[in-house]
This record gives structure tokens, C-alpha cells and sequence, in this order.
């Protein structure tokens, strides 16, 4: 297989779609396949006609994480060295995580099988998690001795807290998709054989939803997480104050309240 069809790219309609397309290697992450999600994640940030950008993967396995077999391991000499090559290197994953999180649209992931190491921690990056029946969840970074470190405690931590991020990282236990929505892992879990239709329908909602507040919305949710609270309200505010002169909000509401006054009449 040649490194462009490990990664399938197409549009559907306002929707990309970038597919993992190694399932005979379980859809491990090579540096090709690193190098091509960027590219097709610009792609996406960079044409307008394109509202969402689903993820998803063939084969039995959505990613067993990073091919170890894709290169000779690194002998470090030195903690810096660990630190800069998880900042720098690691096939750009910082780098590509960052943007997806900046984006001012919505990424969606689709996890039809088991999602772990280097495969959850892209997840994690992306706005919405969809779980099959069959999926399932786990860092078997711990079986080394070592964390994931590019995403897999902080953004972790983020979503789904300390209690269970004890759990997936100091524990090592692996959690099924019912475990992982009650963790708040992932949003929705469907069953196995309506899966790609759920996600595709999921992402068509979305890109129905009107961009200016998808975008700003992200924003400000993010801002809001990480302030008090007096000032995630000055971030609410501030957000509003800009999308309540939006044309579309204008005249959106001119039309509820007309209906609303025709409703009175009758």
C-alpha cells in the first residue's frame, strides 16, 4: 500500500472526510499518515464550503497507536531530550493537535473499534468522540513505565477529569464504550451496524448549524474552562456582543418574533 492510500480524503458535501486506511497494520500512525492528516486538516481550515471534518478508520481496530515498527526507537541521553522530542518531533503531533483545537469548526472522530494510545490521544484533540459498540479505549503506555505524553494526561484531564484519568493512566484498564460515555470519553455510543450512518448523520446536523457560533463557541467554551467564573461570564458577554449583530441572528429573530405576533392573532 502506498503512503496516499493509508489516508483516504474525500468530500461529502460540506463534510471532509479523512479515513485511516491501514487496517491490516491496525491503522498504526506513521509519519505518512501524520504528514497527510495535516495536510488534509488544512485543507479543511482553509475552504469555506467545508463545515465539518469526520475521522474515521477501516478494519476491525480505529488505531493501535503509533508503528514503533515505522523507525528504530530513540536511545536518549538526557530528560531535555525526552522533553524536546515530545515538543518538537513526535511526527508533529503538538503541532497538529494544537490546530485542530484552533480551528473554528467542528472535528468529529468516529471510533468503529478499539482507539488507543497514539489513536486516543488525536481523539482527544477533535470536538465530538462517536463510539460503536465495539469500541474501546486504553494507553498501554504504562506497560513500558512511561505516560502519553502528547495529550494523554492533559487534554485527558481535561475532558474527563482526575477521577478517571487515574484510572485509564495509573490503573492501566482499558474501558469499553458504555464505560467511556459514562466517563464523558465520548458523546455518543450506537450500535455496530448503524454506526456509519449515525456519525455521517451526526456531522450533516452539524454542518446544518449556523458557523459564526460553531466557531465562536468553541472559543469561548475553551476560554470559560480555563477562568473563574466571573470572568468565563465576561467571556459569554463578550462572545454574544459580536454574534447578536450577525446579520443571521437579525434576522433570525425578527422572524420569531413575527411568527410569535401572527400566533397571537389567530
Amino acid at each position: 500500500m502506498s503512503d496516499a492510500e493509508q489516508l483516504l480524503v474525500e468530500e461529502n458535501g460540506a463534510i471532509l472526510v479523512a479515513t485511516l486506511n491501514r487496517p491490516d497494520k491496525l491503522n498504526a500512525l506513521t509519519p505518512a499518515i501524520m504528514e497527510a492528516f495535516e495536510a488534509a486538516l488544512h485543507r479543511f481550515r482553509d475552504t469555506p464550503a467545508l463545515r465539518v471534518m469526520l475521522v474515521r478508520a477501516t478494519g476491525r481496530y480505529f488505531c493501535s497507536g503509533v508503528d514503533l515498527r515505522s523507525g528504530k526507537p530513540t536511545l536518549y541521553e538526557s530528560g531535555s531530550q525526552v522533553r524536546e522530542q515530545h515538543r518538537r518531533q513526535n511526527m508533529g503531533m503538538h503541532r497538529i493537535y494544537d490546530e485542530m483545537e484552533h480551528i473554528e469548526k467542528p472535528i468529529v472522530v468516529a471510533h468503529q473499534g478499539p482507539c488507543v494510545g497514539g489513536g486516543l490521544e488525536l481523539s482527544l484533540s477533535c470536538d465530538f468522540r462517536l463510539a460503536a459498540q465495539s469500541a474501546s479505549y486504553a494507553f498501554p503506555e504504562g506497560k513500558f513505565g512511561v505516560l502519553p505524553a502528547s495529550n494523554g494526561v492533559s487534554r485527558l484531564a481535561r475532558i474527563i477529569g482526575t477521577h478517571w484519568t487515574r484510572y485509564l493512566i495509573m490503573a492501566n484498564r482499558q474501558a469499553d464504550a458504555e464505560r467511556a460515555l459514562v466517563m464523558g470519553l465520548v458523546h455518543e455510543v450506537y450500535p455496530d451496524d448503524t454506526f456509519d450512518a449515525e456519525a455521517m448523520a451526526f456531522c450533516e446536523h452539524l454542518a446544518e448549524q449556523n458557523a459564526e457560533q460553531m466557531g465562536t463557541a468553541k472559543i469561548a467554551i475553551e476560554m470559560a474552562h480555563d477562568v473563574g467564573l466571573a470572568q468565563a461570564r465576561n467571556v459569554e458577554r463578550l462572545a454574544n456582543s459580536v454574534l447578536m449583530l450577525n446579520p443571521h441572528y437579525l434576522a433570525g429573530i425578527q422572524r420569531h418574533i413575527g411568527s410569535i405576533g401572527k400566533k397571537d392573532e389567530d
